[in-house]
């Protein structure tokens, strides 16, 4: 699956948080100023034709639903990301995250506890 535009993006994090929802549901959903009609509804047909959501008609109306899981989503637009800006290293990554975003001492301790948390469980599993 290619990734999806910002809008496409946005109009999914609706999808994922109501599950089930009519155009004029995602449009309350969206940040002030809400878009038009017309502009979700295409956007949401286009998400449709890209087989990301579907819909159940009910009389003219249609509700959307996802196709897609939203951790489905993440996890594969994420593995993009490494590999493309990355080299595929993780280690790459974090190392760009402790020293060009200036994370406080406090973040990083944090980090190292959630890997080493990780660590521990790998090991159990053996």
């Amino acid at each position: 699956m290619n990734r999806l535009t910002k809008a496409e993006e946005e109009i999914m994090q609706v999808l994922w948080k109501l599950e089930k929802a009519y155009v004029r549901d995602i449009i309350k959903e969206l940040p002030l100023p809400h878009p038009a009609y017309n502009t979700v509804s295409t956007i949401v047909r286009i998400l449709e034709r890209k087989g990301v959501i579907g819909h159940k008609s009910m009389g003219k109306s249609h509700q959307y639903f996802q196709l897609i899981e939203k951790e489905t989503y993440r996890k594969k637009q994420f593995g993009g990301f490494i590999k493309n800006y990355f080299g595929n290293s993780y280690k790459s990554l974090a190392s760009f995250f402790a020293k060009e975003e200036d994370l406080s001492l406090k973040e990083l301790e944090e980090i190292q506890r959630l890997i080493e948390k990780q660590i521990e469980e790998r090991k159990n599993k053996n």
